[in-house]
């Protein structure tokens, strides 16, 4: 039986952790590819010399030629410039939709059928714009935001409350920005509610409430406070391995229920637009959205998200994307 194969766009920090775990993980051969020459080839070959070490056995390849990712199962675009100081919201969104229009040309019209994730920012914008000019099907153009979100609010309860991360279920809704959302009432440790282990661990309600707003917040300026400390660059492990945990469910047919930016067609209220919500993520693609029930609160803040995303898509119109 044929490998599947695997093509990683944009060969930066994400793309080379991408490789790595792709191939560590044995999801299928890859194929990195970046416009800088030898730059791709030079980090597979690495990742490819390491795999009698680590015990993975796929083909590795870098490329500059977007005709070597002919007939890839699943794209992972990371391709895009990160915002530097000065520049406007427009400029980076004008800056990245038009590497992303040159990464969904390339990909359009040399793997037609594969499953597409993408990582670029401004995210919910990217996606947008990605499905727009490929005219793929919906379920098989997604992105990688909620899987990371969900894993930093996760880790940040766990830190706070002494227990394993991997008892944590938490998510998070909404854009990829400051106004994604937390569900901080379904956060559960195996089944026990959050907020009740930290009035416990308090003795009252109110410390609870404060403490669980920090870790909200934080988990809202994750991004930002990676920056601040690297002070060059930004996050590339956990985006790798949040969008890895997509690919393996989809090219295993896992079928796991995972924050994905995913098309709405009328859940949630939304119709028309890329938003981060729970789906099954299978042999399909986006397979079933899923639905929560939210209070008030909690829709509220999901629509204060859901309008920022649409102002994103707003503005990539009016630049002419």
């Amino acid at each position: 039986m044929a490998r599947k194969k695997i093509a990683l766009i944009g060969g930066g920090q994400i793309g080379g952790v991408l490789a790595q775990l792709a191939a560590q993980k044995e999801l299928g051969d890859i194929i990195l590819f970046d416009i800088v020459e030898d730059m791709p080839q030079g980090k597979t070959l690495d990742i490819a010399e390491a795999s009698r070490v680590d015990g993975f056995d796929v083909k590795l390849n870098g490329t500059n030629s977007y005709e070597d990712i002919k007939d890839a199962d699943v794209v992972i675009v990371t391709a895009g410039l990160p915002r530097k100081p000065g520049m406007s919201r427009d400029d980076l969104l004008t800056t990245n939709a038009k590497i992303m229009k040159s990464v969904a040309e390339g990909v359009r019209d040399n793997a037609p059928n594969a499953f597409c994730i993408i990582i670029s920012n401004p995210l919910d914008a990217m996606v947008t714009l990605f499905q727009k000019v490929t005219g793929f099907p919906h379920e098989k153009v997604m992105g990688q935001a909620g899987v990371l979100d969900s894993s930093r609010f996760s880790t940040f309860i766990a830190w706070e409350l002494g227990v394993s991360v991997k008892d944590v279920n938490a998510m998070v809704l909404g854009g990829h920005g400051d106004t994604m959302v937390p569900l901080v009432r379904y956060a559960n440790v195996n089944g026990v509610p959050v907020m009740e282990m930290l009035e416990r661990k308090y003795g009252d309600t109110n410390i609870a409430k404060e403490v669980m707003d920090a870790m909200v917040q934080r988990t809202k300026l994750a991004g930002g406070e990676v920056v601040k400390l690297l002070k060059t660059g930004s996050a590339f492990y956990s985006p790798a391995s949040s969008a890895i945990a997509m690919a393996k469910s989809i090219l295993r047919d896992e079928k796991r229920v995972l924050p994905t930016c995913a098309y709405l067609k009328g859940e949630f209220n939304v119709d028309g637009y890329y938003v981060g919500v729970p789906a099954v993520l299978g042999e399909n693609g986006v397979e079933r959205i899923i639905e929560l029930s939210l209070n008030a609160e909690e829709q509220s803040q999901l629509d204060n998200s859901i309008t920022a995303v649409k102002g994103l898509v707003v503005d990539m119109d009016r630049l002419g994307f």
